[in-house]
């Protein structure tokens, strides 16, 4: 069974700092770990929700394309924030990576998340030969 589960990383994210992979993939879905807005070395982003937005979204887009798989195979976002105040700008960013292919999504809005970020995303997609 473990030849059916292949973890995935990439140098073009932030590196795990916990007993996780950046992503998993199983048969044909890829299960991307939540991203905090942070560059590939680790330093936290700063700036406005829409600059920590835009992290997150890189480093799924970049875990994805080293899972052999793209933005656009994405079945399923979850989007974790500290304050929902931050939904309408998170929104914008979000959909200019997801806005043309809509894939489901939840947001929640969660008391903190890891190293006091305000947003944090992960998603489902699909491999390229899935």
């Amino acid at each position: 069974m473990t030849t059916e589960i292949k973890q995935i990383s990439t140098p073009k994210a932030a590196q795990p700092v916990a007993p996780y992979s950046q992503a998993v993939q199983a048969g044909p879905h890829i299960f991307v770990s939540g991203q905090i807005p942070a560059d590939a070395s680790g330093k936290l982003i700063e700036g406005s929700i829409a600059d920590k937005t835009t992290a997150c979204c890189e480093g799924l887009k970049n875990i994805l394309e080293a899972a052999g798989s793209s933005i656009s195979r994405v079945v399923k976002v979850t989007v974790f924030l500290t304050s929902m105040e931050h939904f309408a700008e998170m929104n914008g960013v979000y959909e200019k990576y997801f806005g043309e292919h809509k894939p489901s999504r939840s947001c929640v809005a969660v008391k903190e998340l890891p190293k006091g970020v305000p947003v944090e995303l992960e998603c489902i997609a699909l491999s390229n030969s899935g």
